[in-house]
């Protein structure tokens, strides 16, 4: 049932949303030259694959964790990207190719080892990664690999239609930070 949802979602979001999605993309070029941020990511059953963002960053940031970030490295265009979570939306795409979820953990870089061990003692990559979740409305970020692995379990455990909605609405209406740069 949630892959339904998730896909007729994304798709529709995209049909309706590709103005606004042409739009960033061509500002980005003139902010940073690139405006389409592409990662490998941990995805379900610990495979990898390529999360997809407009970028919000400057082209030379190193690849590191959002909360490892220096606020310095995020570009004007960016914190409007970020304050309004529009950077995400390009992540329907992955949502459409079932990479992703729109409600599930926030996928990890394969660097942050210490969130892996505890994700993979929880069993949280049983799950499809997700733009949004308990964490991020949570405000919890990252740099708290337990707590966030907790999280992302008792999110696993208690979802339901109802919940996965109510994350996307309290998203959508800027409730969480999530992964924020400090």
């Amino acid at each position: 049932m949630i892959r339904v949802l998730d896909f007729l979602a994304a798709f529709f979001g995209l049909l309706f949303l590709w103005p606004l999605l042409v739009a960033v993309t061509v500002i980005g070029f003139f902010d940073t030259g690139s405006p389409i941020f592409i990662q490998t990511r941990v995805g379900k059953n610990k495979k990898p694959f390529k999360l997809i963002k407009f970028r919000t960053m400057s082209v030379e940031t190193k690849s590191v964790a959002s909360h490892l970030a220096s606020n310095a490295s995020i570009t004007k265009l960016g914190s409007i990207l970020r304050k309004t979570k529009i950077d995400e939306l390009p992540q329907l795409i992955n949502v459409v190719k079932g990479e992703m979820s729109l409600v599930g953990p926030r996928p990890n870089l394969f660097n942050q080892e210490e969130l892996i061990a505890e994700r993979e003692a929880k069993k949280v990559y049983d799950v499809l990664p997700g733009i949004t979740g308990l964490a991020q409305v949570q405000n919890i970020d990252m740099s708290t690999p337990k707590l966030l692995a907790e999280t992302d379990r008792k999110m696993i455990d208690t979802l339901t239609v109802k919940n996965y909605f109510k994350f996307i609405i309290m998203t959508a209406t800027g409730s969480g930070s999530g992964d924020a740069v400090k």
